[in-house]
């Protein structure tokens, strides 16, 4: 039987299993779909700065591999290399064991990790915001930091518990302070202490807020920061992290507990293993999203340098809208491939981007219309529970933008994620060196 193998369960590899398993099965093709990942769900990340909040429960931004995609086998494990001129991959599963998979045609969509950069401190004092293991270890981080600054006799220790500081003005960074003030101010009413004396602080090397909705959304996104008192400081990053406070680039110091880092992504690690071209870090696609030279291969989503045909000489950038989109084209040039139906090239048109920004407040251009306030909080929701790709998940997602509206935010620090279970290498699935294992044969997984 001819079998396809998906690497990675994001955005881009959910859906390519999804539309090719459907479309295959109409057609009554001898073809099995297999989809290999380190976690037996997809994960929703734009909501992760929800869950940071405490707005959203983790369980409801992740999709089940099982139920939901009909027709396709899931392997949980984490592929180590491929090797493309015999076909076939070797993977990890979750005890470490090592085992082999051969392929007919092979689609890596491994997705990103976090692009972490030589600064004292960062990986072993700061926390990123790729997995829900990030975002809920940063809500009841924040938490328990809150609570302990109540026992603090140092004004100087408390000040420090109560300090957050977030590296990267993007709109995930952007998202997660919002949310992470709306945390905190939820806290201060509900334990009685000054909301005021919570300080957080963002970081950015940027010229404004949230480069990717243009200048005037921009600036009003940073009217909103400013108004709830976020004191954003651009052309600055960090230069040491510690872990009672850190230093700025322009030598200052400012003494925090809580650091997270949300600067950007880069492709996942497997893709230099390939040894083949790449572009920026991600691996050369055609427009086809086939990698050049080998006809059985392809990727796309954010470890691909996929050609932005409407910009030429550009590639498009690491989007869950990109992502979704790519996946579905992957879907039919993968069966074009194996003589069912014609592919395409894949071309896009940018619908425009949606920023949640805490209570009462988002921004938003849905194509190309500049929203502000309350239309664009309606227009963000919206979109979030349309994109969701599973019913149950859009109801209860729903449900608590409902409960957020009609009652107080839930201020509960639970424990569920651990500060080692949040480490930049523990949360992305990046092994630490181990010995050589046994290899199963091609097949055996």
């Amino acid at each position: 039987m001819t079998s396809v193998v998906i690497v990675g369960s994001g955005f881009t590899g959910f859906e390519c299993a999804r539309r090719l398993a459907r479309d295959l099965r109409r057609r009554t093709a001898g073809v099995e779909v297999t989809i290999i990942s380190p976690v037996d769900y997809m994960l929703y990340t734009p909501l992760l700065p929800d869950v940071a909040g405490g707005l959203v429960d983790a369980r409801f931004v992740t999709i089940p591999l099982a139920g939901t995609l009909p027709g396709v086998r899931a392997i949980r494990g984490r592929v180590e290399k491929a090797d493309l001129a015999g076909r076939t991959l070797v993977y990890t599963d979750p005890e470490e064991r090592r085992h082999g998979l051969g392929w007919d045609r092979l689609v890596l969509t491994p997705g990103s990790v976090t692009r972490l950069f030589d600064i004292p401190g960062l990986a072993t004092h700061a926390r990123g915001l790729k997995s829900t293991a990030e975002a809920l270890y940063l809500r009841d981080h924040v938490l328990e930091q809150l609570e302990l600054a109540t026992l603090d006799e140092d004004p100087a220790v408390a000040a420090g518990r109560r300090t957050v500081v977030v590296v990267g003005a993007s709109y995930s960074g952007t998202e997660l302070i919002a949310q992470l003030r709306a945390l905190a101010d939820a806290a201060a009413q509900q334990s009685g202490f000054d909301a005021g004396a919570v300080r957080f602080l963002l970081l950015d090397l940027a010229e404004q807020v949230m480069p990717e909705v243009g200048p005037k959304l921009g600036a009003a996104a940073m009217g909103v920061l400013r108004d709830r008192g976020i004191d954003v400081r651009l052309g600055a990053t960090l230069k040491e992290v510690h872990a009672d406070h850190v230093v700025l680039s322009d030598d200052s110091r400012v003494d925090t507990r809580t650091v997270a880092w949300v600067t950007g992504v880069t492709a996942a690690p497997l893709i230099q293993t390939l040894g083949l071209p790449t572009e920026k870090g991600r691996l050369k696609v055609d427009a086809r999203l086939q990698v050049p030279g080998h006809s059985d291969v392809f990727a796309a989503g954010d470890a691909a340098a996929v050609p932005d045909l409407t910009r030429p000489g550009a590639i498009t950038p690491p989007t869950a809208q990109h992502a979704t989109r790519q996946g579905k084209v992957l879907a039919r040039n993968v069966a074009a491939s194996l003589g069912y139906g014609s592919p395409k090239d894949y071309r896009h048109r940018n619908m425009g981007l949606v920023v949640d920004l805490g209570p009462h407040y988002a921004v938003a251009n849905p194509l190309n219309i500049h929203l502000s306030g309350y239309p664009a909080k309606l227009v963000t929701r919206s979109y979030h529970l349309y994109a969701m790709p599973r019913a149950v998940n859009r109801w209860a997602v729903g449900l608590a933008y409902l409960t957020d509206v009609l009652f107080t935010r839930t201020v509960v620090s639970m424990g569920l994620s651990t500060q080692e279970d949040a480490q930049f290498s523990a949360s992305e699935g990046i092994p630490m060196p181990t010995a050589d294992k046994a290899i199963s044969p091609p097949g055996s997984g």
